[in-house]
């Protein structure tokens, strides 16, 4: 009698502790789940390890296509950054689909604009909105890796067989059944075959324990397509539907993965404790971790159909979240595509996403433009924040400007380039190479046209030869059905390219030893030019700066150095 009360205390108490677990856990999603929903429209901000950028990119880098933004570019336009400064996602699926959304620009109206109406619809319907947001909150992450840092991997376990770890099961009831007949030996034996199984165990789960996780995030995966199906979410139908048709296929895996997953998920629970020690002395986790790695393997290509529709649905929610942090900041652009018709680029109120208090500009431009300018007036950030513009708009439909207007283009920057030790280029190579990619973009048979923006043309080699080599680049790029921003130090090639491009400046006011930049885009070429003035405003001997001033006017006025 007094056994039968002890076991029921100790169920009473798991139960009991089970139940404070699931209550303290039901509480902490209900109030993190009021954050989120209060927190739409304000940003995150979430810290970003420093491997972290990498797992992100692993969906895009497994989807790679013709046409996506390079990395010459994304660099360029330090796109990682504001890849950050826009993602609110809380799934690793919302993560990784919006950064290949963010390099794959769409070139068809009709797909920009089911892109539309899903943002839209995360915009409006606050009550649809918040229900996604639980479905992908649910989901969550997979710590420090993607997915897909796995399922191309799966074939590196080789075959793994169940035989072996069923007959050291049936050695163990062996033992078991020789205590029966001699206690002695049988304990003897049952102890060694139990110190093998663990042994061998520990030995086994080293070599899965990495595949632990995207397990369990495909269980994770399956449970939240199964939730979103049982939504009735309007717009969502046919995405709703493949889902359902994906998770029919998985049914194997959900089977055989059960234990494995519990088994990474202890809690403390006593039930779980003495769970853990029945797996491992029995091999359970490790036999049904081979039968759903079977069933992974065979349907690699429906996880990521699962990942792709989900991580689609969330961008959405996240491009809605960043047009109502931008308030008013923002437009939905104008994009056509006809192949015959002529590029041209129309923008009002143009300014870069990054700045806080940003001096707008506008600009309507059916040719090239070549920038002039001093230093530090504003030319590079007009060019990130002209291509930004561009990028955005065919990415995420959303534009940092009052309104936005142009065909869709394929888009290449050279700007923020650097010499590459490890592959023994000095600058000038390099650059020669970034602008020849663009050269041979632009006379690809691409339906297209090109947006380019380079940034001081060949800076990397002497002055006569630079003119010359940029003059004719220039041209080969004003050619076709090729729209290029360039901005130069170089005066000389506001008069040789006149033809080819329009130009523009920006310029400085020195007044009482101080410099002010008013960043405003002005029509014509640079008059001005502020370098020795800025050695005069540092303090360098009035007889250098002088001296420089005098040579300047004196080659300005003859065209050559005396």
């Amino acid at each position: 009698m007094d056994a039968l009360f002890f076991a029921g205390m100790i169920v009473l108490l798991i139960v009991l502790f089970m139940g404070i677990e699931y209550r303290n856990n039901r509480s902490f999603q209900k109030r993190t789940l009021e954050k989120i929903y209060q927190g739409y429209g304000r940003g995150c901000e979430r810290k970003y390890g420093v491997e972290e950028m990498s797992h992100i990119s692993m969906y895009y880098r497994k989807h790679q296509t013709d046409g996506q933004i390079d990395d010459i570019t994304w660099n360029d336009l330090h796109m990682d950054e504001l890849y950050q400064q826009i993602n609110t996602s809380l799934s690793a699926a919302g993560d990784e689909y919006l950064y290949y959304r963010l390099r794959t620009p769409i070139g068809e109206e009709s797909q920009i604009m089911k892109e539309e109406a899903l943002i839209c619809l995360f915009m409006e319907e606050e009550e649809e909105r918040h229900s996604v947001q639980r479905v992908f909150y649910r989901l969550g992450r997979m710590r420090k890796f993607s997915i897909y840092d796995y399922l191309d991997h799966l074939d590196l376990l080789g075959e793994r067989r169940n035989g072996k770890y069923l007959l050291w099961d049936l050695a163990v009831f062996a033992c078991v059944g020789e205590m029966a007949l001699s206690m002695p030996v049988g304990t003897v034996l049952l102890l060694i075959v139990l110190c093998h199984n663990l042994i061998d165990y520990f030995k086994e789960y080293k070599e899965i324990e990495p595949y632990i996780s995207s397990f369990r995030y495909i269980r994770g995966l399956l449970a939240c397509v199964e939730e979103m199906n049982h939504r009735d979410i309007s717009g969502l139908a046919k995405e709703q539907m493949r889902l359902q048709e994906c998770h029919k296929t998985m049914r194997g895996f959900l089977r055989n993965s059960y234990l494995v997953i519990s088994s990474e998920t202890g809690t403390g629970n006593p039930l779980e404790m003495i769970l853990d020690y029945l797996r491992m002395l029995f091999y359970f986790d490790l036999i049904q971790f081979n039968r759903a790695l079977t069933a992974v393997r065979g349907h690699k290509d429906e996880i990521d159909e699962m990942i792709t529709i989900l991580g689609r649905i969330e961008t959405a929610v996240v491009i809605g979240e960043y047009r109502t942090r931008l308030g008013e900041g923002y437009c939905v652009p104008k994009l056509h595509y006809e192949e015959n018709r002529e590029s041209f680029l129309r923008v009002e109120e143009l300014y870069h996403p990054f700045l806080k208090e940003p001096v707008k500009n506008s600009l309507s431009i059916r040719r090239g433009m070549l920038l002039t300018g001093s230093n530090a007036s504003g030319k590079s950030t007009f060019l990130r924040a002209a291509a930004t513009a561009a990028l955005l708009a065919q990415t995420i439909h959303t534009c940092p400007a009052s309104s936005y207007e142009a065909p869709f283009f394929q888009i290449y920057t050279s700007m923020s380039l650097r010499d590459d030790p490890s592959g023994g280029d000095s600058y000038y190579m390099v650059e020669i190479k970034s602008i020849k990619r663009i050269l041979d973009r632009a006379k690809g048979e691409n339906g297209r046209p090109v947006l380019c923006f380079v940034d001081e043309v060949l800076r990397g080699t002497n002055t006569v030869e630079r003119i010359a080599a940029s003059t004719q680049i220039m041209k080969a790029l004003a050619g076709g059905r090729t729209l290029c921003f360039a901005a130069t130090h170089d005066v000389e090639l506001t008069r040789l390219l006149e033809k080819d491009y329009d130009n523009y400046h920006f310029e400085e006011r020195i007044a009482e030893k101080d410099i002010f930049f008013p960043y405003k885009l002005m029509a014509g070429p640079a008059v001005s030019r502020n370098a020795i003035a800025l050695l005069n405003m540092l303090g360098y001997d009035e007889e250098i700066t002088a001296e420089a001033e005098a040579m300047a006017e004196r080659f300005l006025a003859c065209g050559r150095w005396e």
